[in-house]
């Protein structure tokens, strides 16, 4: 195995993270890491990345366009193995434990619930080694969960993109300027910074104990909109209007470009007017979508949704004062009658 660059190792100080992308401040801090980059390009690192999925794959070929090589790539099912031989093709299928064998950098890009079970069961067959580099890619964990391999002297690290992955080509220019949670030893950090520099992200920091809480922020916002955004689309299928999409697509990039610039200022709509007749308008409508449905309970998810939002929505207004106390309770009457 080819030694860990001594300038990516040496203790250093890259700096507050969290401030790392204002000023001047920002433009030194990147260069620096840029600099680290580029003078490392002799010595490119043997990457195997453990799974194909919808991340690894983009990130291995991410990784293998600047340089490095990927040693092998470790898929399961048929949709794996197909996603491999697109997106990094020529690029050897191989088992865990091959990858672990040959790879001075190994990527653990596995759902969250595997994670753990994969790390302790290499380290059962002693797998990790001294000075290998072992980097997950989950966003609800940080560093404790490779401590198996940290026993047994790797180098571990944490890179967590703040994006969502289609196991595509489209997934390549998303990574240009996409925020990129990193966790590692202070020793290491540069390493797992320039790692991100080179697949086009922007690095911040996010310590162990705070993962939980930046996961959920993100999987409430992305995931959670995503059901959002089909039920909507599910609910103008029900009157007629096939191209359910084109119709909300203004509104909705409108709204979130406004919610990510203004915040709560952003909200409009009958609950922040304190149109209490309108939300029982919609309320009544939805429920009777749902009781026309076929028992299959299809669409039920519907009138629910919309009573959880509209009680937090309601909630927010009364508390930055957009609606009065007394037209809060109205609401919460109407969204709970019972």
């Amino acid at each position: 195995m080819k030694p860990v660059p001594a300038k990516w190792c040496r203790p250093q100080a890259p700096g507050p993270a969290v401030n790392c992308h204002a000023g001047v401040g920002a433009f030194v801090w990147r260069a620096h890491i840029i600099a680290s980059v580029n003078q490392q390009r002799a010595s490119r690192l043997g990457i195997g990345i453990i799974s194909a999925g919808k991340v690894g794959s983009p990130l291995a070929s991410a990784l293998r366009a600047v340089g490095h090589e990927i040693v092998g790539i470790h898929a399961v099912s048929a949709a794996s193995r197909e996603r491999a031989q697109v997106m990094v093709p020529g690029v050897p299928l191989a088992s865990v434990d091959d990858i672990v064998a040959s790879a001075e950098l190994v990527i653990l890009a596995v759902p969250d619930d595997a994670l753990a079970g994969l790390v302790s069961g290499v380290a059962s067959r002693q797998g990790w080694r001294m000075g290998q580099i072992v980097l997950h890619t989950s966003g609800s964990y940080g560093l404790e969960v490779l401590a198996p391999a940290a026993q047994a002297g790797a180098i571990t690290a944490a890179l967590h993109p703040v994006m969502t992955f289609s196991g595509t080509s489209l997934d390549l220019p998303r990574l240009i300027g996409c925020p990129m949670a990193v966790a590692a030893a202070p020793a290491f950090l540069p390493i797992v910074q320039a790692l991100a520099v080179e697949l086009g992200g922007e690095p911040f920091s996010v310590i162990d104990s705070d993962r939980p809480v930046y996961h959920a922020a993100l999987a409430h916002s992305a995931n959670h909109l995503v059901t959002l955004v089909t039920q909507a689309m599910r609910t103008l299928n029900t009157i007629g209007i096939e191209d359910a999409a084109a119709v909300l697509r203004p509104l909705l990039n409108a709204a979130l470009e406004r919610a990510l610039n203004e915040g709560e200022g952003a909200l409009t709509g009958p609950i922040s007017r304190g149109d209490v007749g309108t939300v029982s308008s919609h309320l009544n409508a939805l429920d009777s979508l749902e009781q026309a449905k076929e028992p299959d309970g299809r669409d039920r998810d519907i009138p629910a949704s919309y009573r959880a939002l509209a009680r937090a929505t309601t909630q927010r207004c009364e508390i930055n004062s957009q609606i009065t106390p007394e037209v809060a309770q109205q609401l919460y009457q109407v969204i709970d009658p019972d």
